[in-house]
């Protein structure tokens, strides 16, 4: 299983601390329940860190034009027509995606084209899957404009567990769904922003898969 670059750091701190922490009871204690009973937490503690910063190689299989990838594991928790009041300031459809501690955390650009927007708002670690974490939590937004002239946005939303977002979108690049667009470190929340009477392709509760997933059919904008 191969792991995510961002995993890397904490898993090897968390291998040496528990690594100590295991030799300290052994030398304190000996062999004894306690000692088992600290290695077998250990081994959970380490094992379910290093399934959360797995980093499995995706390809979406099919033409991707003209749809929106799912850019996130996890289940669809919102679908919903809002006012979008950071970017476009207008009605947009929401699609918001929630990842679970147990999901894969690396986030993939959900459609082709290029980065117009990138910027971070700090904020609250209210839980992920409440409609207010959109607005009120530690995000980054990024801003894509497809090759049909439409404007898609991603925002990427700490949760109550998530410190941390890491983006690596930047203006003015090319991106594709093939590519990753980030990471949230820990339980959190994808949302996508696209226009009003964008083709849905997903209902409540639906579980997704990053890049695999199509979630909406953008409509074409004439160039005339």
């Amino acid at each position: 299983m191969k792991v995510h670059k961002e995993g890397t750091g904490i898993l090897l701190l968390l291998f040496t601390f528990l690594f100590v922490a295991n030799l300290t009871v052994y030398y304190t204690i000996g062999v004894s329940l306690l000692f088992y009973i600290a290695a077998a937490v250990s081994a959970f503690l380490f094992l379910l860190a290093l399934n959360f910063f797995r980093s499995p190689a995706r390809r979406f299989p099919y033409e991707s034009e003209g749809l929106v990838i799912a850019p996130a594991d996890g289940s669809i928790v919102a679908i919903e027509e809002v006012t979008e009041n950071e970017y476009f300031h207008d009605r947009r459809l929401q699609i918001s995606i929630f990842m679970s501690i147990f999901n894969v955390h690396a986030n993939w650009f959900p459609v082709n084209g290029t980065v117009r927007h990138v910027s971070h708002r700090r904020g609250r670690f209210r839980a992920a899957y409440l409609p207010k974490s959109s607005v009120e939590n530690e995000r980054s937004t990024i801003v894509i404009t497809t090759p049909y002239r439409v404007d898609v946005l991603t925002r990427q939303i700490a949760g109550a567990i998530a410190r941390r977002v890491v983006t690596y979108a930047r203006c003015n690049e090319r991106c594709h769904v093939d590519e990753q667009m980030g990471f949230i470190k820990f339980g959190s929340r994808v949302d996508v922003f696209l226009p009003v009477g964008t083709e849905i392709l997903v209902r409540m509760d639906q579980k997704v898969t990053g890049n695999q997933t199509p979630i909406a059919r953008l409509r074409k904008i004439s160039y005339e």
